[in-house]
């Protein structure tokens, strides 16, 4: 890990208790509808300067691999960096099969070197799946009506613990989830950083000190 991460963990006074990541165009770098096949050759490439690993997998001729903010922030993750967060994600893929290709993929991709995203996330909540992916029911295409609320029940976390990074390239599901996914007692939400892009990590870090900040609010 280095030093850069680090020093600005050690800066903030306030981590969130859970980050939540979209998927699609925001974790990594494909649209699961679009993909025609369940992933199954592995990339073998370099995981940030900490070895080799899986850093692609095959879907058919099409390639899923993490963004490079999306690495740092689970190899930060992986490494403790924020004492006390937690992550899950939470996911609109659109249909059956593309919810399969994803999870497919998050058992794949490795964040270290024999450690892969599922496996990292599933650390987290002793094996219990708390991730929501898909839109079937009860799952719908608002993750402000459906993912979070669900989320929260099954995480016992507050909203306005939560940190949630989105693409929003298909729906402001930030805007609509900060909007309505807060507490009564303090009337604040859910932190939510736009992606259009992908992860990248100077986003990472802004929704990190954005979070920081509203905390020290309540």
């Amino acid at each position: 890990m280095s030093g850069g991460t680090n020093d600005k963990s050690k800066a903030l006074p306030n981590i969130p208790e859970l980050c939540v990541f979209d998927l699609d165009a925001c974790l990594w770098d494909q649209e699961m509808y679009e993909m025609r096949a369940m992933p199954t050759d592995k990339i073998i490439g370099d995981l940030n300067g900490r070895g080799k690993g899986v850093l692609g997998v095959m879907s058919g001729g099409d390639k899923i691999s993490l963004h490079k903010g999306s690495i740092m922030a689970l190899q930060a993750h992986a490494d403790g960096v924020y004492p006390g967060m937690k992550i899950a994600f939470a996911s609109s893929a659109d249909t059956p099969f593309a919810e399969k290709v994803g999870r497919a993929s998050l058992k794949m991709l490795e964040v270290l070197p024999g450690l892969s995203v599922w496996d990292l996330t599933m650390r987290d909540w002793d094996n219990v799946d708390v991730n929501q992916i898909g839109r079937q029911p009860p799952l719908s295409s608002n993750k402000a009506k459906s993912h979070f609320p669900f989320l929260k029940e099954a995480t016992k976390i507050r909203y306005d613990r939560m940190l949630f990074f989105d693409d929003c390239n298909w729906g402001d599901h930030c805007g609509m989830v900060s909007a309505a996914c807060k507490e009564e007692d303090t009337g604040k939400g859910v932190v939510a950083v736009r992606t259009p892009r992908g992860l990248k990590e100077e986003e990472f870090n802004r929704g990190m000190l954005l979070y920081s900040n509203q905390y020290s609010t309540i």
